[in-house]
């Protein structure tokens, strides 16, 4: 299964707050959207990760979980192949 990890930045002295999301190796940080509540704004870091990185996934199907520390995505369509 495939897991996107969102965290929350703090802002500092040269950047503003920020969203990052990291999975397999990749990760992509965009700025907060002040505009944007919640998950809606972690979603957005997701979506940008994959358009950064051309990945295939399929955000119509992931689902999501939360706990202190950020987001959890999860596209329940990925599998583990043994050989």
């Amino acid at each position: 299964m495939i897991i996107i990890k969102t965290k929350y930045l703090s802002a500092t002295n040269t950047q503003g707050a920020r969203i990052k999301a990291s999975a397999n190796r990749v990760s992509h940080t965009i700025c907060y959207d002040y505009a944007l509540d919640g998950v809606e704004l972690h979603y957005s870091a997701v979506v940008a990760l994959i358009k950064k990185h051309n990945l295939d996934w399929d955000v119509s199907t992931m689902a999501y979980g939360s706990d202190n520390v950020g987001y959890y995505f999860a596209f329940p369509q990925s599998t583990v192949t043994s050989k």
